[in-house]
């Protein structure tokens, strides 16, 4: 598999990704889908959680882009259009029709409703620097280079853990996995304790689950194991 970001693998093997000129593809074993926007330059990250309404987002322009599931522009959000003006860092799907986002300027994560253009819940400000952001409707996850924070869908805090060097993330229905350099953790969405995942031979460069399937991209080839709890 040949992909310059690897977004989101279904249940049904259907694979996310971006090429090298930025085109977003949604490739299945009978069909390839393919969205381009060339004029707001390159997908800082897409969320495919919700496959009726992914959302590109193109860092560099402050703009979200909201897909259907054959990849057809269903609504567009230029924050810089926004009043009051909103820099986002990182943004990640909600419920219905919000987004969670990050205002790097306020330092603070905001639940947005886009049709609306209100926010409709908002955090208390954090401290450290912001590295990674996922969230599905029940719940939202921000990687910060100090703390794990677990919320709610209605912004409060639901847990908190001390970063010991954690670098991204990403989460299936039943574990949360955090990456370390060149080692993987697991928090289970019920459970306490961060464990590593044992495996000799885990190369790494970018990583996602699905249900409770691990995939690994590395050097344009996609490994995928079957997360065991002990």
């Amino acid at each position: 598999m040949k992909a310059k970001d690897l977004f989101g693998i279904d249940a049904f093997g259907t694979a996310y990704f971006t090429s090298e000129d930025n085109s977003f593809y949604k490739k299945s074993k009978d069909t390839t889908l393919v969205y381009s926007n060339f004029q707001l330059g390159e997908i800082t990250s897409a969320n495919t959680f919700n496959p009726l309404k992914i959302n590109l987002f193109y860092k560099d322009f402050n703009t979200v882009v909201i897909l259907d599931n054959r990849l057809a522009e269903i609504f567009k959000i230029d924050f810089n259009t926004l009043q009051p003006y909103k820099n986002v860092s990182f943004v990640s799907t909600g419920y219905d029709n919000t987004l969670w986002i990050f205002n790097q300027d306020l330092q603070q994560l905001e639940l947005y409703d886009y049709k609306t253009k209100k926010i409709k819940q908002k955090t208390v400000p954090v401290q450290s620097e912001v590295l990674d952001l996922k969230s599905d409707y029940n719940q939202c996850y921000m990687l910060t280079k100090n703390y794990l924070y677990v919320y709610s869908y209605f912004g409060s805090l639901i847990a908190k853990y001390k970063n010991e060097g954690y670098e991204k993330l990403a989460f299936g229905d039943a574990y949360l996995i955090l990456k370390k350099e060149s080692e993987l953790y697991t928090l289970p969405k019920d459970g306490q304790k961060i464990e590593p995942i044992k495996h000799p031979n885990l190369l790494i460069n970018q990583f996602l689950v699905t249900n409770e399937t691990l995939y690994l991209y590395h050097d344009e080839t996609l490994r995928r194991y079957q997360l065991k709890s002990q």
